[in-house]
């Protein structure tokens, strides 16, 4: 081999480790804000819950007069990118029963992002036509959000209808979003490292239309083009 070929071939390898290493790095844990106990707020990642981007569905041969089972490959239009790590199509659901002014919150801290520049924030969420469909998740200017805490000490709000979303793949359940980080409030400029995010949940059910219905299905959360499609713990099963 060639000189040229082998730093050609070390520099793809090494190309591919810095990708798997960036790929590896961002987990999202949820939490739950309930200091008083009132037990009306739950966050977690659940199988079966998220945007399939490979699946397979079990539907009966309608041409045979026998049952006759057949494996159907399934995939969701809205997700056409997704976690490939993802075997158990997870799903992060962030709920709040009961009035907003209750002092609690559920949410996922994300992880292994302390000292990057952030050029893209989204989601997929479980609502068709989002953030304006009354039905589905709900998307408010406020919940769920993206808290982006910059090394500056200082607080940037993204809220799944505020800023405007740019709106991606969708389908009849389910919608891509993403956010300009120079949108936020206040704007995150290139300039700025990030110290901490998280997303936040804290609009209840009874208070918070046009859904009223104080719960969210997030999938492939977006930390500069790299999805997260699971919980951590799944990553160890």
């Amino acid at each position: 081999m060639s000189r040229i070929f082998q730093i050609a071939a070390m520099a793809s390898v090494l190309s591919l480790q810095v990708l798997h290493a960036q790929e590896n790095r961002f987990t999202v844990v949820p939490f739950e804000f309930d200091p008083f106990n009132t037990r009306l707020v739950a966050a977690e990642w659940q199988g079966g819950l998220g945007c399939p981007t490979q699946a397979t569905t079990v539907v009966d041969d309608p041409t045979t007069a026998v049952f006759d089972p057949k494996a159907v490959p399934f995939a969701n239009t809205a997700c056409p990118t997704g976690d490939d790590r993802d075997q158990r199509i997870e799903g992060l659901l962030l709920a709040k029963t009961g009035p907003t002014a209750n002092i609690a919150s559920s949410g996922a801290v994300i992880n292994g992002v302390k000292g990057i520049v952030i050029t893209e924030l989204g989601f997929d969420i479980r609502k068709s036509a989002a953030p304006a469909s009354p039905m589905g998740s709900h998307c408010g200017a406020g919940a769920p959000r993206f808290n982006v805490t910059t090394s500056d000490g200082v607080t940037h709000f993204v809220g799944c209808a505020s800023p405007v979303p740019i709106i991606g793949p969708a389908s009849t359940d389910w919608t891509r979003l993403r956010y300009n980080p120079l949108l936020a409030f206040p704007p995150i400029l290139p300039t700025q490292t990030v110290d901490r995010i998280s997303i936040v949940f804290d609009e209840g059910s009874s208070d918070t239309g046009p859904d009223f219905f104080g719960l969210a299905v997030l999938d492939n959360v977006d930390i500069n083009g790299v999805l997260v499609g699971q919980g951590p713990r799944s990553r160890r099963e």
